[in-house]
């Protein structure tokens, strides 16, 4: 018989486990993405491009919806 089947014949409650979250090292990611960035210097201008696209593309789509243009 196992340990669960005992505990629940004896009327316990399942045993508990400790959550244990994993470590998170800050300085090993800032140097991964330095890293990344110092190979590629053109991801920062793809991700501000890419962002005001959006808020261009939103901005419009809002005039269009509301009938403003």
């Amino acid at each position: 018989m196992g340990e669960a089947k005992r505990r629940k014949t004896l009327g316990l409650p399942p045993r508990e486990k400790p959550i244990e979250f994993p470590k998170f090292d800050k300085e090993s990611v800032q140097k991964k993405v330095r890293a990344t960035l110092y190979k590629f210097p053109i991801i920062p201008f793809l991700f501000y491009g890419a962002a005001i696209l959006i808020l261009i593309v939103g901005v419009i789509y809002v005039a269009k919806f509301y009938k403003l243009i």
